[in-house]
């Protein structure tokens, strides 16, 4: 019988082929913990009277959600980290000094690659699936128990196949093809799940819009998100500074089992817009530029869309033009080196010119921490991954999720706009 992609990077951390339902312990290449999530790892690890990491090149932290800091209860939470990553000197520990979001800062350095099995204190550490990696969110202590062991268990997902057909139109992006899939399945139609996205259309597809895809496979459900290594991972791959080690690459057979086939065709396919208060709200950008949406903020950014390729489209859609008086437009970029791309490229004057505003890289706003909170009543059109009741502030606030080149024609109208028409 044949295997997905999934089952082979199991299989070959297990030493034996692996299929969907089994219950397995697996070796851990990448544990990932954040400023909010790695405080409670770091006790359950000392509460244990543990002293050592098993795999210290295998951890990394990352201060992304609070920093820098924004309260003391945030700069305590902080310093726990801090003080365990001196402690143990570890070797990837990022805070103020190089930082960023680390669902984009870790694939920049080359620190999660093909082949790879990955979990992270955050559930949208499936967002390495764009690499061709099995990358899953867990709990605090699951990541103990891998700081402690170097592995854990895990049941062998069964898989859903996702053919995406044909060439995107301009301005629908990796995250429409991730909003209309969620929207087919609603928030659970994938639970403890693989997707695996496949089709013709997917080689059209940048790695920013790979990441974005993978993201929010979380928000269907699923256990994790993949793409299979090609030419344009091999090309995003070559140009990191180093890798942390091989690729390992892997390809699902052609008689692999699926528990479901969606086609997509992504020729016909606009820019999707989810209504409050679910990701699986879907509809298009059509409907919603009939339903006149007045807007107060627009958020770019976030581990999503807070990407080089997100402050291009912007900068390009808001050249020469304003944001509307009524509305606050922020932009988060994903990374420092993001930022510092995106000045070099000009995007950030374009966009200050606008009347933009640009944050450090950070989680804040997406979760309702800083940098972006939202008002009673106020509406938000936002890149961002979800729009729970209170996601990003007062529980009266609406978020309408959207692609950053539909947030960036808002801005300018202060109303939920289609960019094709500008």
């Amino acid at each position: 019988m044949g295997q997905t992609i999934t089952e082979k990077i199991f299989s070959e951390h297990v030493g034996r082929k692996v299929y969907a339902g089994e219950i397995i312990r697996s070796n851990i290449d990448m544990v990932i913990g954040n400023d909010i999530t790695t405080p409670i790892s770091i006790k359950a690890f000392e509460d244990g009277g543990f002293e050592k990491l098993v795999n210290p090149e295998g951890f990394a932290i990352v201060l992304d959600h609070f920093i820098p800091a924004k309260d003391i209860a945030s700069a305590n939470q902080a310093k726990i980290s801090r003080d365990f990553a001196m402690k143990h000197d570890l070797k990837y520990f990022f805070d103020e000094k190089d930082m960023g979001i680390e669902h984009a800062l870790l694939p920049e350095k080359g620190l999660v690659l093909p082949g790879d099995v990955i979990i992270g204190a955050d559930s949208h550490t499936c967002t390495h699936g764009a690499l061709g990696a099995f990358s899953t969110g867990m709990g605090s202590t699951d990541i103990s128990f891998g700081m402690i062991t170097g592995g854990n268990w895990f049941k062998v997902p069964e898989a859903i196949k996702v053919v995406f057909n044909g060439k995107p139109k301009e301005y629908t992006t990796g995250k429409d093809l991730i909003l209309e899939i969620i929207r087919i399945l609603g928030v659970d139609g994938a639970l403890y799940k693989t997707l695996e996205f496949t089709g013709s259309a997917i080689p059209h597809l940048s790695m920013d819009d790979r990441f974005a895809l993978c993201n929010m496979a979380i928000e269907a459900g699923a256990k994790n998100g993949i793409v299979a290594y090609d030419d344009v991972t091999k090309e995003f791959l070559d140009t990191r500074d180093s890798l942390r080690a091989e690729p390992k690459i892997h390809y699902s057979d052609d008689d692999a089992v699926y528990t479901q086939v969606i086609e997509i065709d992504v020729e016909n396919l606009s820019p999707v817009i989810a209504y409050p208060f679910l990701p699986s709200n879907g509809h298009s950008v059509e409907k919603a530029v009939e339903d006149n949406i007045r807007v107060d903020q627009v958020f770019i950014g976030s581990c999503t869309n807070g990407r080089l390729s997100d402050f291009k489209v912007a900068a390009e859609i808001l050249a020469g033009k304003k944001v509307a008086r009524h509305v606050r437009l922020i932009l988060t970029p994903g990374t420092q080196k993001i930022l510092r791309d995106a000045t070099k490229a000009g995007y950030i004057d374009s966009l200050v010119d606008a009347g933009a505003v640009v944050s450090n890289p950070t989680c804040g706003a997406c979760l309702g921490g800083y940098m972006g909170i939202l008002g009673d009543d106020e509406v938000c059109i936002s890149t961002t991954n979800r729009n729970f009741v209170g996601r990003m502030g007062s529980r009266s606030s609406k978020i309408y999720l959207a692609n950053s080149a539909v947030a960036a024609a808002s801005a300018i109208s202060g109303y939920i706009t289609d960019p094709r028409g500008l």
